[in-house]
């Protein structure tokens, strides 16, 4: 399986190149009830629902066991650690009162990442919106802009002459779609109603934690991250075309845009797109959705073939399953495609305002199996040697991209898929919380160390 044009060196990515390990709270960190922590929408959107394995309560307890995860994250070669801030941890409520054991918890987090020669990067905004705010609409109110800039006030402030990279919110589309339109995932509202606005507030956060950082932050390096896959058309009739265009706005093009001063997209054959721009009556804030950020953060897992299909609402359109088509695939069921990889990352650069790129998240899910102590993930060895021989050729053909942060440090809990979906480079046994390194990990420290 690995031929010989996968051997890659990590230093023909240059010297000051971030190779990093990717968190998050929800995700992570447990002690969901202790030290003061409100309850996040994910708290009760698991709680109300039987269909998730497991409960992330605990996770991987990363809270308690922070200290030994840093330390894995540094022996595994990464010279950078990115997590995100549970927003219900600093303020329970949303708003009001902070809580200090919040605080001071990520000021232990940030400083083991210094006493590690870890560059720490902060997300801001990773899904988990305190349950106290959905209550009064979360993401859909008006008014969870100025819920969401106190919030960052209090983090900047916080932590502001520590810490200089910051990611403002994580793949606002994954969280706008599947939390207030499909109602997938947490608080699991659907409807068009309830997108529109969660989309717009979103879009203005996106901005608005920007500048905040900017003003609050000396030297900050900010950023924000976007899901984008390459969304190919099944087959060249229009139809298909069409159908792919409309996917791609929703999917790739409707967050950056405005962050860059475009607007929101519009597509000739979506008229989903003139409704939004009037219910959000865009023309009144294109100023206020633009922000200059430093990096964008790229987060890529999979390309999507579609084709057009009548039954589908709104947006007209399905994907071809990998496996259909006869592709290799994940045990996601996600398409493994470098080169599809490579085209997206030159797309991103393609935007004028575009002036750096981090890889912010990039992974894959495989059947994993501990046998005697060893788990072989030969398969994500594979994914990852692709992955990062796209990252380099689009490097050398003159992308600035500053660095790679592997998706994900351990196995967690993986929203809507809870424990089942294992995408770390450290298996984790959520009865003992027991670590253990994948093969993938040590092929990592020694891809990292210039031992192969």
């Amino acid at each position: 399986m690995h031929s010989a044009n996968h051997i890659i060196a990590a230093k023909n990515f240059g010297k000051s190149f971030q190779w990093g390990v990717a968190m998050s709270a929800a995700q992570n960190e447990g002690a969901a009830h202790l030290y003061g922590r409100g309850p996040s929408v994910w708290d009760v959107f698991v709680g109300n629902r039987s269909k998730i394995k497991g409960k992330p309560t605990v996770a991987c307890d990363f809270y308690h066991r922070y200290k030994d995860d840093l330390l894995l994250t540094k022996a595994l070669g990464f010279n950078t650690f990115r997590f995100s801030i549970s927003w219900s941890r600093i303020l329970p409520d949303g708003i009001g009162k902070i809580n200090k054991e919040g605080i001071d918890f990520y000021h232990r987090v940030i400083d083991e990442c210094f006493k590690l020669g870890l560059t720490p990067y902060i997300t801001l905004y990773h899904w988990d919106l305190p349950y106290e705010l959905e209550k009064k609409g979360g993401w859909t109110n008006y008014f969870v802009n100025k819920w969401f800039n106190r919030f960052v006030t209090v983090c900047a402030e916080a932590y502001g002459d520590k810490v200089k990279n910051w990611i403002i919110l994580n793949e606002p589309f994954a969280f706008t779609s599947l939390g207030y339109m499909l109602g997938n995932h947490a608080p699991g509202k659907r409807g068009l109603d309830n997108f529109f606005p969660a989309v717009h507030h979103t879009a203005l956060a996106q901005a608005e934690g920007g500048r905040i950082i900017r003003k609050l932050v000396p030297q900050a390096y900010i950023g924000t991250t976007f899901s984008f896959s390459e969304i190919v058309p099944y087959s060249d009739k229009k139809k298909d075309i069409e159908a792919a265009n409309r996917v791609d706005v929703l999917m790739n093009r409707l967050f950056i845009e405005p962050a860059l001063g475009k607007g929101y997209p519009r597509e000739e054959s979506f008229r989903l797109t003139e409704r939004m721009h009037i219910h959000n009556k865009e023309w009144k804030y294109i100023e206020r959705l633009q922000f200059d950020f430093d990096f964008i953060g790229v987060q890529y897992y999979f390309p999507l073939v579609v084709r057009y299909n009548s039954l589908i609402p709104l947006i007209q359109a399905s994907d071809v399953k990998a496996k259909a088509r006869k592709v290799p695939y994940t045990a996601m069921g996600w398409e493994i495609n470098a080169d599809s990889f490579y085209r997206t990352i030159k797309r991103i650069w393609n935007y004028d305002a575009v002036k750096e790129i981090i890889i912010t998240e990039n992974g894959s899910y495989f059947k994993d199996e501990l046998k005697n102590g060893v788990i072989n993930d030969e398969e994500r060895i594979d994914y990852f040697q692709q992955h990062l021989h796209a990252v380099l050729k689009a490097k050398k053909d003159g992308v600035n991209i500053k660095g790679y942060f592997a998706w994900t440090l351990m196995d967690n809990f993986e929203w809507a898929e809870g424990f089942n979906a294992r995408f770390g480079l450290v298996h984790v046994d959520f009865n003992t919380q027991l670590r253990t390194i994948k093969n993938s990990g040590y092929w990592f420290r020694d891809f990292l160390t210039g031992k192969i």
